[in-house]
C-alpha cells in the first residue's frame, strides 16, 4: 500500500503550482530552467514521490518568489515526509481538516469571521463536547472524546513563544446560541473575554443592529503566510470544506473580511456586549 500523502506535501504541491502559474511558465520551461524534466516539475505539484529541496528553491528563484515565500516552500519541501502533531490522530480527522491543520501550523496570522459558533480556536472544553454531541452523525463517547482532544490540542498554537495573531468576528447569534447549556455558554463566553485580553488576540461582535452584511451566506477563514501571496482561505461548507487560493479569491475575502471589521463593535463595546449576554443566561 503507497505511503499516505502528508498535509505538507499536498500544500508544497500547491504552492508549487502557484507560484508557476504566477510567472506564467510552463512545465518544460521551468524544468529546462532549472536541469530537471517536464515530468519532474509535475512530479513536485501533484504530490507525487519525493521531492529534493534544493530544485524546489532552484524553482522558486526561477519564479521571482520573494525571500519569504521561498523560505516558505523550501522549509515544506524539507519537511514534506513529516507529519504535525495530528499524524497520530490523521485516520480520525478528515483530509481537509489534515490540511487546515497544516496550514494553521504555518501561518502568521489568522482572520476568522464566525456567524454558528465560536471558532475553534476560542472553544472551550465543554461547548466543543456539546457541538460533537450535536453532530448529526452519531458519534460514540469515545469518538467524542478524541475530537475533542484534538480541539483542544489544536489551541497550543495559541501559547506558542511567537503565536499566530487571531482577529475573530463573530455574529452576535454566535454568543447568544446556547450551546450544551446555559451554564456552558457562560464558561464560554466568560472565556471569550480573556482571549480579548490577550495580546495577540482581536475579538469583535457583529450586533444584529448592523443588518445585513458582506458574509451572511457562511464562516470562513483566511489563514496567513509570511507573504500575502501565501495566503490561503477556507471556507467552511454543510456538505464539506473548500480552499481557495486564486489572487482573485484571496482579493474577495480580504475585501469582505475588511468591511467586516469596519461594521463590527471595537474590542472594548465588544467585550461589553459578551459580558451583557453572559449576565443574561
Amino acid at each position: 500500500m503507497p505511503a499516505r500523502t502528508t498535509t505538507r506535501r499536498r500544500q508544497l504541491g500547491a504552492m508549487m503550482r502557484k507560484l508557476r502559474a504566477r510567472k506564467a511558465m510552463t512545465l518544460e520551461e521551468a524544468g529546462r530552467l532549472v536541469g530537471v524534466s517536464k515530468a519532474t516539475v509535475s512530479r513536485y505539484e501533484t504530490q507525487e514521490g519525493p521531492v529534493k529541496w534544493p530544485i524546489v528553491d532552484a524553482l522558486c528563484r526561477e519564479y521571482d518568489a520573494s525571500d519569504a515565500e521561498r523560505n516558505a516552500v523550501v522549509s515544506l519541501a524539507k519537511d514534506a515526509k513529516q507529519q504535525g502533531w495530528w499524524g497520530p490522530f490523521s485516520d480520525s480527522i478528515p483530509a481537509d481538516m489534515n490540511l487546515l491543520l497544516t496550514l494553521e501550523d504555518e501561518a502568521v496570522r489568522e482572520d476568522h469571521f464566525s456567524c454558528v459558533y465560536v471558532p475553534g480556536l476560542l472553544q472551550t472544553r465543554s461547548y466543543n463536547t456539546a457541538i460533537q454531541q450535536a453532530n448529526e452523525m452519531r458519534l460514540t463517547p469515545e469518538e467524542i472524546e478524541l475530537l475533542v482532544d484534538i480541539r483542544m490540542k489544536r489551541q497550543e498554537i495559541l501559547h506558542r513563544t511567537r503565536p499566530p495573531h487571531l482577529w475573530a468576528i463573530l455574529d452576535e447569534s454566535v454568543i447568544r446560541r446556547v450551546v450544551g447549556s446555559r451554564q456552558i455558554m457562560r464558561e464560554q463566553l466568560g472565556h471569550l473575554l480573556e482571549a480579548n485580553e490577550s495580546p495577540h488576540i482581536t475579538l469583535q461582535i457583529l450586533p444584529f443592529a448592523r443588518g445585513a452584511h458582506t458574509a451572511a451566506l457562511g464562516s470562513f477563514v483566511v489563514l496567513g503566510g509570511a507573504e500575502p501571496s501565501l495566503d490561503v482561505v477556507y471556507v467552511d461548507l454543510h456538505v464539506g470544506s473548500v480552499f481557495m487560493e486564486k489572487d482573485e479569491e484571496l482579493d474577495r475575502y480580504r475585501l469582505a473580511f475588511d468591511y467586516l471589521r469596519a461594521q463590527a463593535l471595537d474590542m472594548a463595546a465588544s467585550s461589553a456586549m459578551i459580558q451583557r449576554v453572559r449576565e443574561e443566561m
